[in-house]
């Protein structure tokens, strides 16, 4: 990587438990969730170092790993609130320095952050293609990213449903946006890709991984499909 902070690792950063207050909480869920909070080291390492959030940290050591991120790359971030994984991409690709470029798609506003073009919009909708293209200057991207995630029902069957549809959803917006040889990074639960979902990724891609970064909580039920060397719209297997 170029200039990134490294992250903190699962056992680098000692956790404080029982130096912390909880006592303010009203509920125990909320007394567990503000504990979890104020004794994990992703959060701290994110508050010391200026990063929206934790999340961060699962795109460096994602990057770490499969070295999806470099200087000059054009890079579209869907569902990006509240901009953790931008400032990580702004910060790869140098834009400013380079001819990098980092475009950030979210219903929701997110304030702003140097280097990144903002689109409120939709991620899901098929028509947030023409905006994107717009804010890419006629560029193809290098790297389309999907952290996105449906609030948790907890029935697991609904939840993993839901999961792989943003998936879906998020390779239909990627694939026309994708420069051959480009790379899509995608959100989903424990079990991985669903059949069909990852049938259809290696048709398209060369590589096709799963992976579950230090940085995701060992009690979430997430990790990521890494999808790498796309073949273009159409591709089948060589």
């Amino acid at each position: 990587m170029v200039g990134a902070r490294r992250s903190p690792g699962a056992g680098a950063v000692k956790r404080r438990r029982g130096a912390v207050r909880v006592a303010k909480a009203k509920t125990a869920s909320s007394r567990r969730w503000l504990e979890r909070q104020l004794n994990d080291p992703y959060v701290q390492a994110a508050r010391d170092e200026g990063y929206r959030s934790r999340a961060a940290y699962k795109l460096i050591e994602l990057d770490e790993r499969f070295g999806l991120l470099r200087s000059g790359m054009a890079v579209v971030d869907l569902g990006a609130a509240p901009g953790g994984w931008a400032q990580i991409a702004a910060q790869q690709a140098r834009v400013g320095k380079a001819r990098g470029l980092v475009v950030a798609v979210d219903l929701n506003p997110i304030d702003a952050i140097e280097g990144v073009t903002f689109i409120q919009a939709d991620a899901l909708e098929f028509a947030v293609l023409g905006p994107i293209r717009a804010a890419l200057g006629g560029r193809r991207a290098d790297l389309v990213l999907s952290d996105m995630a449906a609030p948790a029902t907890g029935h697991t069957p609904t939840d993993h449903l839901r999961i792989m549809a943003l998936c879906e959803a998020a390779l239909d917006i990627a694939e026309p946006l994708l420069e051959p040889g480009g790379a899509f990074v995608a959100k989903v639960l424990k079990g991985g890709t669903e059949r069909f979902l990852l049938e259809r990724l290696k048709r398209v891609f060369r590589t096709v991984k799963h992976a579950k970064p230090p940085a995701s909580r060992a009690d979430s039920a997430e990790s990521y499909v890494v999808a790498l060397g796309y073949r273009g719209q159409g591709g089948s297997p060589e």
